[in-house]
């Protein structure tokens, strides 16, 4: 297999794949916030019927408020991400073979081995590819070709990277 693609200077692109490796990396600002949301509102609710609920209160709401900024950090991060990347736009290439994923952006280059990619997940626009628990990369399915994008898929649904369709 030998796939090579192009990645114009486009500045919207930088920003695109910000924000999907943002959020996998910040899922779970998410999840925190809608749990110490979820659980101060109880905790406030219950506490207003007893006695000692005017000391429990104040730490219930703070909990509602963490948990809500906790929530917003994950959107906010993606937005500062976009807005900042649009001028690191710049003309690449991808170069993908049987060993190694070769990516190249200006005059920077690096690469990830197959044998050192975990998993690989699908999102509308692009694979992300995992190198342990961390997303390293991503790759545009929309700049491929049809045929090229089949044909890495298969490759890494044979690897097991990737479920079968």
């Amino acid at each position: 297999m030998h796939i090579r693609f192009d990645v114009p200077a486009d500045p919207a692109y930088p920003g695109q794949v910000a924000a999907v490796l943002s959020s996998v990396r910040l899922r779970r600002y998410g999840q925190i916030g809608a749990v110490l949301t979820a659980v101060g509102a109880i905790g406030y609710v219950v506490s207003r019927g007893f006695a000692w609920g005017d000391r429990v209160a104040p730490l219930c709401l703070a909990m509602v408020v963490a948990g809500l900024l906790s929530m917003l950090y994950a959107p906010w991060v993606r937005w500062r991400a976009r807005r900042r990347s649009g001028r690191y736009a710049v003309e690449g290439a991808y170069d993908i073979t049987d060993d190694n994923i070769m990516m190249r952006s200006g005059s920077e280059s690096g690469g990830i081995a197959w044998d050192g990619v975990t998993q690989v997940r699908d999102t509308p626009e692009f694979w992300i590819v995992y190198v342990g628990r961390m997303p390293a990369t991503v790759i545009p399915r929309r700049l491929m070709s049809a045929e090229d994008a089949e044909t890495l898929r298969a490759f890494m649904a044979g690897r097991g990277l990737l479920p079968p369709r």
